[in-house]
C-alpha cells in the first residue's frame, strides 16, 4: 500500500470488526504480515482472534531480559493452547553489557534520556530485527491506553515506512476484559494483582483502583511523554501523527 491507499483505508477499516480487520489485511498483505505481541490483555486477545480465523500470521515478541516470571509463563500458557510458537527476540548482548556497565544497572530511574538509551537498546533494536522480513505488522494499542495514543489510526505507517494495523484501536478496557473471560483467552496472572499495563519488571508497577492504565509504567515520568519508541509514525511518537 502506498500513503494514499493507507489514507483511503483507514476510514474504510474503522467501520469494521476486529476480526475483519485482520482477515482484509491477511488477505491484502498474506505473508509479509506478523504480529508483534506485547504478551498485553489487548494482544492475547488479538492472538485469540487469529487462531479462530485461522489465519497464518506468524507471532513475535520481546525479551529485554527484565521481564516479570509470569510472562514467561504466559508464553508457555499461549503456546500450549493455540499449539503456535512465539518467537522470541532479545536484545544485543554486548551493547546491554556495555550499557550497563557504563550507565549502571538502574540506569533508568536517573534520568528520562537514559530510560530511553535503556528502551532504545533492550526493544527497539530487536523490534527492528523482528520486523525486517516483513511489509507490515499488528499490535494491541488502542486509544483509552494513553496520551500518547489518542491521535492513533486503525491503519497508519510507522517510522520506517512499514504498514501498521491496530485491530483494536476503539476497543474499551472492558472491551478486552468481555473477550478475555467469553472466550477463556490467557492472560498474564499480573492483571489480578493491579498490574493493568505490563513491561519490564523494573519499569511496572501495580496501580490504585481508578488510576490510569498506563499510570504504573514509568511512574517517574512527564504522562504526556511515556512512551519507549516503540509506537512512532513517520518518526514522531504517535500522538502528534497526521498524514
Amino acid at each position: 500500500m502506498d500513503n494514499n491507499e493507507i489514507i483511503q483505508q483507514q476510514d474504510f477499516l474503522a467501520q469494521k470488526s476486529a476480526e475483519d480487520i485482520l482477515t482484509l489485511i491477511y488477505k491484502k498483505q498474506g505473508k509479509d504480515l506478523v504480529f508483534a505481541s506485547s504478551l498485553g490483555a489487548e494482544d492475547q486477545v488479538i492472538f485469540d482472534m487469529i487462531s479462530r480465523l485461522d489465519l497464518d500470521i506468524p507471532v513475535f515478541t520481546l525479551d529485554t531480559g527484565r521481564v516479570f516470571q509470569e510472562t514467561y509463563d504466559l508464553i508457555a500458557e499461549t503456546e500450549k493452547k493455540y499449539k503456535k510458537k512465539i518467537k522470541i527476540f532479545f536484545p544485543n548482548h554486548a551493547i546491554v553489557e556495555e550499557m550497563v556497565n557504563s550507565d549502571g544497572i538502574n540506569l533508568f530511574y536517573k534520568s528520562s534520556e537514559l530510560r530511553k538509551k535503556c528502551c532504545h537498546i533492550r526493544k527497539l533494536e530487536p523490534l527492528s530485527r523482528a520486523l525486517k522480513p516483513y511489509s507490515a505488522w499488528i499490535c494491541g494499542l488502542r486509544r483509552e491506553q494513553a496520551a500518547t495514543r489518542s491521535e492513533t489510526k486503525v491503519i497508519d505507517l510507522d517510522g520506517n515506512g512499514k504498514i501498521k494495523l491496530n485491530p483494536l484501536i476503539n476497543w474499551t478496557e472492558k472491551d478486552i476484559w468481555d473477550y478475555i473471560r467469553k472466550h477463556d483467552v490467557p492472560y498474564n496472572k499480573l492483571h489480578d494483582k493491579g498490574f493493568l499495563s505490563i513491561g519490564c519488571a523494573c519499569c511496572t508497577r501495580a496501580v490504585a483502583p481508578g488510576e490510569h492504565v498506563r499510570s504504573g509504567r514509568w511512574w517517574w515520568e512527564d504522562p504526556e511523554q511515556k512512551e519507549c519508541g516503540l509506537h512512532v509514525v513517520n518518526g514522531k511518537l504517535v500522538r502528534k501523527n497526521k498524514i
